[in-house]
């Protein structure tokens, strides 16, 4: 296993030129991470917005750091006029062609990883049934398995709680768009501790259940805090990934940044490797 942290954590150390990727891969190497998630908000409103001076300079901070970029998430973000689910064609087809961009941003940042959350930009519309936004889903992801296949990214589709969307709420339905694609080698599974823990089915049953599926993994609490600052007991977790020989990202994302970056950031992963 591989242990990653998600860079908005850090937003709070941005200068006046934005946000400070030298300084921050920097401590996140220097505390022992092995790589970093980006969010591209972090960076530029858009995608469109990042220029390929900066994808360059970025890419070369992290080499610079020996850290490596596993990949994006918050891929819709902060955005407007994106929406994965959207009964608009016009909308669907702007949204398939902005994760193209996405993919050429992440390869051109070394990632391999693109994790899809986003709540607010799946959450279904007035009229849009489940099944609807299913077959609208699988039409815009589709049209990126070429371009992810160029590149060796996949896309790891993330269930999320019932507070945050009411779309792909569990690790079943996250599936079913996944199999409804059909190019598992590209969109696959992404599993969160924090997610999962709105399902009834416990978690290391849930990594079990969907080995085949599962590439990539967010480390998280229900307090929307790190590993070790709650009530969820990790080591289960942990030895379920290892029963599963999982060998991919274990990347910490928190959403209360109340203890403190630092606090956060090397207690997140010193619980992490007590379990491992």
């Amino acid at each position: 296993m591989k242990f990653a942290i998600c860079n908005e954590l850090f937003e709070g150390w941005n200068t006046t030129a934005g946000f400070d990727f030298s300084r921050v891969f920097d401590y996140i190497k220097m505390t022992g991470y092995d790589g970093v998630e980006v969010a591209p908000f972090t960076i530029a409103e858009t995608a469109l917005a990042i220029s390929s001076k900066k994808r360059d300079e970025i890419r070369r901070t992290a080499e610079k750091c020996d850290l490596t970029i596993a990949g994006l998430h918050w891929l819709l973000a902060k955005t407007e006029g994106y929406y994965l689910t959207s009964p608009d064609t016009a909308v669907r087809q702007k949204t398939a062609d902005y994760f193209l961009e996405l993919v050429r941003l992440c390869a051109d940042l070394g990632g391999k990883f693109m994790v899809l959350g986003s709540p607010k930009q799946r959450n279904l519309l007035p009229g849009v049934s489940q099944e609807q936004a299913m077959d609208y889903a699988a039409e815009v992801l589709s049209q990126a398995v070429p371009l992810l296949e160029k590149h060796g990214i996949k896309i790891a589709v993330e269930p999320l709680t019932k507070n945050e969307t009411d779309f792909l709420c569990t690790a079943a339905e996250a599936v079913q768009l996944i199999e409804k694609i059909g190019a598992p080698q590209q969109i696959a599974l992404h599993l969160d501790c924090k997610a999962m823990c709105d399902e009834s089915i416990p978690i290391p049953e849930l990594i079990r259940q969907n080995k085949e599926h599962l590439i990539y993994f967010h480390a998280n609490d229900p307090n929307l805090q790190g590993p070790g600052f709650g009530q969820l007991e990790f080591k289960p977790i942990i030895s379920a990934l290892q029963e599963i020989n999982y060998g991919g990202w274990v990347s910490v994302e928190v959403f209360d940044y109340s203890p403190g970056i630092e606090i956060l950031t090397e207690k997140s992963l010193a619980e992490l490797k007590r379990c491992f």
